[in-house]
């Protein structure tokens, strides 16, 4: 069984027991953490697809840790200007290890 879930602005395909990096939540470490917008859950047999979202189907993960991602560098240059701007980016991360999908 899997679902494809949004967190972050993001689709996810999960199955219960894969970990995942989303976007940071506000959530403590060894804390629970619902994820509501389904946009759909495969069975063995069935497959149900929301419209935009699956009505009552949940995803329930633990989160594992808090972490920040590798650095983005950022660099801008005008060639014969004398402008150049360099500057780093490191996007904080949530770690969730998949409980159990809902129907």
């Amino acid at each position: 069984m899997y679902a494809i879930v949004k967190c972050g602005g993001k689709q996810l395909k999960v199955q219960a027991g894969d970990i995942v990096k989303v976007e940071k939540l506000d959530t403590e470490v060894n804390g629970t953490v619902e994820l509501t917008e389904v946009l759909m859950v495969a069975d063995d047999a069935k497959v149900t697809v929301g419209t935009p979202l699956v009505k009552g189907a949940a995803v329930t993960a633990t989160v594992i840790d808090q972490i920040k991602d590798d650095k983005v560098i950022v660099f801008k240059k005008k060639r014969r200007q004398g402008y150049r701007r360099k500057y780093g980016h490191r996007q904080q991360l949530t770690v969730l290890k998949v409980g159990e999908i809902k129907a």
